[in-house]
């Protein structure tokens, strides 16, 4: 392997969808945070502040030239896809962590409501794939020392998102604005609850 870039590392927001990775992207363009997004996909009533996506992600297996723009900056990257990036730079990586059940039903909520058919999977099974992709991501995760991690739980943010953003401030260094962070929570928006 290649000697690890010590330049700024790239700040990486990873989790299942619906898991709460768009609410810590707002947290921290929030706190000072430049966000890598396109705003090709708008806010919706399933995400009423917005997504901060940027769709080249998406293309992260055989598209990784972005990554050059990325140190210091924040994207949001599917649980999946963080096990393309390379390993020739430093990472900080937010993980969101979200009970499974309420992931689920937010997916089924957000297809229904998009007139999307949901999946062919009962929501056991998916909760059973959902998991063992987790473990197939963090046992990645642990075996390279150019990734730093940081687990969040999606309920305890909407709870006490001061606590959440003292950590994420912590994280990445500690020059973040943790009163704009908080801010930029809205517990009102957790609505799938087990």
């Amino acid at each position: 392997m290649n000697d690890i870039d010590t330049r700024e590392p790239v700040i990486v927001v990873s989790g299942l969808p619906r898991s709460g990775t768009s609410m810590a992207m707002q947290m921290l363009q929030a706190g000072g945070i430049a966000v890598m997004t396109d705003a090709r996909r708008t806010p919706d009533l399933d995400n009423p502040r917005g997504y901060l996506e940027f769709e080249r992600v998406k293309q992260l297996k055989s598209d990784k030239s972005w990554l050059a723009d990325a140190q210091g900056k924040a994207v949001k990257v599917i649980h999946l896809l963080v096990m393309e990036l390379p390993e020739d730079r430093r990472y900080r990586v937010i993980f969101m962590r979200r009970d499974l059940r309420e992931v689920v039903r937010s997916q089924a909520v957000m297809l229904e409501r998009s007139g999307k058919a949901g999946g062919a999977l009962a929501p056991q099974r998916m909760m059973a794939l959902y998991e063992q992709q987790l473990q197939s991501v963090f046992t990645w995760l642990a075996a390279r020392p150019g990734f730093e991690v940081l687990e969040l739980d999606h309920a305890a943010c909407l709870a006490d998102p001061r606590s959440a953003a003292a950590q994420i401030n912590a994280f990445l260094g500690g020059t973040l604005n943790e009163s704009a962070m908080v801010a930029a929570v809205d517990p009102s928006l957790h609505r799938n609850k087990t």
